[in-house]
């Protein structure tokens, strides 16, 4: 549990010094993984239970929301490389803030 915290912490830190471009790569990163487990699960990847349009989205949505830790720290590593490609710098005066 401790592990999710000091994330999480990290997370709001990154949300805090690149705004929208950390909350941007957290929801791409969140809609290619519900898209990729709904395509896999529409393509025969087999979960017991789960048929239908409606179940594949729900199937997709668990899933999804099993690898949210994982998601979590893939946001915190892309989000730097993905303000540079788009040329936008962290909020210097945020950075040298003391907490």
């Amino acid at each position: 549990m401790n592990w999710w915290k000091q994330n999480k912490a990290r997370f709001e830190e990154l949300q805090r010094v690149y705004g929208k471009v950390a909350l941007g790569t957290y929801l791409v990163l969140w809609i290619a993984v519900l898209v990729g487990f709904g395509v896999a699960i529409k393509l025969g990847y087999t979960v017991e239970g789960f048929d239908g349009t409606g179940s594949i989205l729900f199937g997709s949505w668990v899933a999804a929301k099993v690898t949210q830790p994982a998601r979590i720290a893939a946001t915190i590593v892309l989000t730097p490389f993905v303000a540079k490609v788009l040329r936008r710098a962290p909020d210097t005066a945020l950075l040298n803030e003391e907490t």
